[in-house]
């Protein structure tokens, strides 16, 4: 499009060029909403309950314990594996899925700690997820390790400040999830290999998203979600990537049975498996596999080259309306430049969360980051550019009639 005035008819002719626009109908949205928190929840595929239902009642059902070995129930942590690793740039025996992103995420950190064990610091970034913070201040106080943190705020707290020879591990997020920031993988991890540390990549906000490759950028290791742009489900499996390099000697430090190299041999002494299967634990969620199987048919189908396409025409399109519509709103903090955004448009506003509130009462669904962050997040697969121009229009019509001013001014629930 281009910079002269634009209207709803311009991104209804739009859509109907959009390459994925035959995706929207494989999802299942309620109508007269428009859904802008798929990095937060992924929406349902249509033929997600049908999966489900055959995994309860034939293979549990009917299959019973037989199904184990019937459906390939043990195998599922490593199939379902090999299905993701194109997604972030892996190869086979490379992901293996299961546990929470948060077990997953110590799982690769206390590996990478235990290959540098000369190497007493650990370094993350200051306004990371908290959970990536919180575990990593449990592995530091396991270890014994020193924790720096990157922040842009402070003088001398730049990643770069931060490096030397005392490192031994650092953690980031590729897409910040609060400001959708993304970082350069190749050329962040290749700043951490200089100084002699490994790298552990929270993918959480990015796969899905865009294009990820893991093996070109040399990650050390990787762990995500895949409730989120992936549209597993809530609370479905995450996955850890193990760089092939590191597999034999990587030891993560949740020790199951099913990571063990003869599980069924029922051995007294810990073995472990063979590359990534070590990290797995025990028995992997099977209900909630179901499902995430049923998402990733979708995206065998999908290019992600397409995705980063129209995830870059969508967020630019939000944040040329909301700054030509609502110059007063407030800060759009997301960065302009295509090579450093992801696929979210985040906007502080000092009324945001009730703005947020009187958005969802309309059916425009963002959500809401303390202290003043409104999220919206841009979901290729289901979300239209029509989307973005009436979530426009209705935030619009919401400022200037004040009607959020009606609304609590903090949050009354847990969840924002």
């Amino acid at each position: 499009m281009t910079d002269t005035a634009i209207g709803r008819d311009d991104c209804l002719q739009w859509d109907e060029q959009d390459p994925l626009r035959r995706f929207r109908e494989r999802f299942t949205l309620p109508p007269g909403v428009i859904y802008l928190d798929g990095n937060s929840l992924g929406a349902l595929p249509a033929h997600t309950p049908e999966r489900v239902e055959t995994m309860i009642r034939r293979e549990w059902g009917d299959g019973l314990i037989r199904s184990w070995n019937d459906a390939g129930w043990f195998e599922k942590p490593v199939v379902l594996g090999d299905r993701i690793a194109p997604l972030i740039g892996a190869g086979a025996g490379e992901v293996v899925v299961g546990d929470s992103t948060s077990i997953s995420l110590f799982q690769a950190l206390t590996a990478a700690v235990r290959l540098r064990p000369d190497r007493r610091v650990v370094v993350a970034e200051a306004d990371n997820f908290p959970t990536d913070l919180y575990l990593l201040q449990s592995v530091q106080e396991i270890a014994g390790l020193e924790l720096r943190l990157v922040d842009p705020r402070t003088p001398g707290a730049s990643l770069d400040d931060l490096l030397d020879e005392q490192v031994g591990v650092v953690l980031l997020s590729q897409v910040n999830y609060r400001t959708g920031e993304l970082l350069d993988m190749a050329e962040t991890t290749a700043r951490v290999h200089a100084a002699g540390a490994l790298v552990v990549w929270d993918l959480c906000h990015s796969v899905g998203a865009l294009p990820v490759d893991v093996t070109a950028a040399g990650a050390d290791f990787a762990a995500g979600c895949t409730y989120k742009y992936l549209n597993g489900g809530p609370g479905s499996p995450s996955f850890v990537y193990v760089a092939p390099r590191h597999q034999e000697a990587a030891a993560p430090p949740l020790t199951g049975w099913q990571g063990h190299r003869r599980p069924f041999a029922f051995e007294g002494a810990y073995a472990a498996g063979e590359g990534a299967t070590r990290f797995r634990i025990g028995t992997p969620q099977l209900i909630s596999m179901a499902a995430l199987e049923a998402s990733l048919d979708i995206w065998e189908e999908v290019s992600l080259a397409d995705i980063r396409t129209k995830s870059l025409a969508l967020t630019d399109m939000f944040i040329r309306l909301v700054e030509e519509r609502l110059p007063g709103l407030g800060t759009v903090v997301t960065p302009r430049a295509h090579a450093s955004r992801g696929s979210q448009v985040s906007v502080r506003v000092d009324d945001g969360y009730p703005m947020m509130q009187a958005l969802i009462e309309r059916g425009v669904i963002g959500d809401f980051r303390a202290p003043d962050i409104m999220r919206f997040g841009f979901t290729p697969l289901y979300t239209s550019m029509t989307d973005v121009w009436d979530a426009v229009e209705v935030l619009q019509e919401i400022v200037v009639s004040e009607s959020w001013r009606a609304l609590p001014a903090a949050p009354s629930g847990q969840v924002t």
